[in-house]
């Protein structure tokens, strides 16, 4: 190292002491902080946190008067118990080190919780209403519950008392068949598992020969506010949220309250009370079906014993069915004996007409009327003969003339006096000269018959023929004459 004295150019204290590179000095000093501060708890404010594309967490821990940089690396951010975010009053585990890049030391995390209750609470209430604003929590999202599920899906800790107490519960109420799902329901991975559990079970089908349940119970035994945390984490709060199966919520005791609590379909104040609320008591339901059935039992022969009453009363007011079908047999056979005698009498009636008419006929008279009709006809006929005659006359007159007029008008006579009809190929005539020219072969109709021709289109676009001028010939140049060139 240099002093002053070399600027001066006078010797000082530890003028000949050897000079060291900056990344010796930096070397050094790392390995001092390093082993100084192996390992260190800091607690402060986080300030100014980003995420890189690289994964790794960047912030700093600031108090009244201080600054620290921290950072956390990819492999251990993934584990870390609380999500790190600007405001959180946070405790950092971890060391020490420098970062010679900039000069600078800091802290690089391997453990972080939040700084006391008061603060795990804010963060707690600002998540809350966070993700009430998302509508998480709404009513109209919750499920209702079966009345008698088949298959309970349990999520918990195997090894706790929580489990015992559901199963207990359950057989002394109405025995279930319970899926058991084992998770950690304390520490960084808690929030992960009981997440991947509740998924785990909306995602199982019918054909996968496992049952799917009917009923899920999330559950834990009661703890401290940093216990019952894994049950505060948003990853565990959308999961509930999107189940399909209805889920209770059993988690602490009946004064804890977690976020899944809102999320769940139905909250029970213990994990015993979410067993009760998940199955009726055997006992209880078949003491009531029995008492329904003598109760139905019991309606069906009161409704039954009235409506013999009131049709005994309503049959006491008609008459005899036995007199009345007699009445009106008696009225059909009436009715039937007057309709034979009723035809009777109309055929005799009818026959009588039929010969007085028959009598007032004499066939010499219809013979000479008969006559004098055939005489009136052929007399009739002879008198429109002649005018019939005379009129189609008349008529054979008026159309030999229009023949003969409209024979004048014909374009064959036109043909006789020397002029020609063209038409095209499809044998409509050709008016004009452009029709000619776009027709290319036409037909030329003359009185005695018809000659096929071709337009071209010549000078002024008349049409005819035309002659293609010659070329004219190059005058031979003659061998004798040398070039002038």
């Amino acid at each position: 190292m240099t002093g002053d004295a070399g600027a001066s150019g006078a010797a000082g204290p530890g003028h000949n002491a050897p000079a060291v590179t900056v990344s010796e000095l930096s070397a050094s000093l790392k390995r001092v902080v390093e082993g100084e501060f192996s390992r260190v708890r800091v607690r402060g404010e986080i300030s100014g946190f980003k995420r890189a594309g690289s994964g790794h967490l960047y912030m700093a821990l600031k108090d009244d008067s201080a600054v620290l940089d921290a950072v956390c690396w990819r492999g251990t951010a993934g584990r870390l118990a609380v999500d790190p975010e600007d405001g959180l009053e946070v405790i950092a585990t971890g060391r020490l080190t420098t970062y010679a890049g900039r000069s600078k030391y800091q802290i690089v995390i391997e453990a972080l919780e939040v700084a006391g209750e008061g603060a795990l609470l804010k963060l707690l209430e600002e998540r809350r209403r966070k993700l009430a604003a998302e509508g998480l929590f709404e009513e109209s999202l919750k499920k209702p519950l079966p009345f008698l599920p088949n298959v309970i899906g349990v999520v918990t800790s195997p090894a706790g008392a929580v489990i015992r107490d559901i199963l207990h519960r359950l057989e002394d109420r109405f025995p279930r068949h319970v899926l058991l799902w084992p998770v950690r329901v304390q520490g960084d991975s808690a929030a992960g598992e009981v997440a991947g559990a509740i998924v785990g079970f909306n995602a199982i089908r019918g054909d996968s020969g496992i049952p799917r349940p009917d009923l899920l119970i999330v559950a834990r035994g009661g703890g401290s506010i940093e216990d019952l945390w894994p049950f505060n984490e948003e990853e565990v709060v959308r999961a509930a949220a999107a189940s399909d199966i209805p889920l209770i919520s059993a988690v602490g005791h009946e004064t804890d309250t977690t976020l899944i609590d809102h999320a769940a379909d139905r909250r029970a104040p213990t994990p015993t009370a979410a067993a009760e609320i998940a199955v009726p008591v055997r006992s209880e339901l078949v003491a009531q079906i029995l008492d329904d059935g003598r109760r139905l039992v019991s309606a069906m022969g009161r409704l039954r014993e009235e409506y013999r009453l009131r049709l005994e009363a309503a049959g006491s007011g008609l008459p005899d069915p036995r007199s009345l079908i007699g009445i009106k047999t008696q009225q059909l056979d009436d009715r039937a004996e007057r309709l034979d005698l009723g035809l009777r009498s109309l055929v005799r009636e009818k026959r009588s007409a039929a010969d007085r008419c028959g009598a007032g006929i004499r066939p010499a008279a219809l013979v000479q009327l008969v006559n004098r009709r055939r005489d009136r006809a052929a007399e009739l006929g002879a008198r429109l003969q002649p005018q019939m005659a005379r009129r189609l006359a008349e008529l054979g007159e008026r159309l030999e003339q229009r023949g003969k007029l409209l024979e004048s008008f014909s374009y064959n006579r036109v043909l006789d006096r020397g002029f020609a009809l063209v038409q095209d190929r499809h044998g409509q005539p050709v008016t004009d000269t452009a029709q000619a020219t776009a027709a290319g072969r036409v037909t030329l109709r003359f009185k005695d018959g018809s000659l096929p021709a071709r337009i071209e289109a010549g000078d002024g676009g008349a049409a005819g023929y035309a002659k293609k001028p010659r070329p004219r010939s190059k005058p031979t140049p003659d061998k004798d004459q040398g070039s002038l060139l």
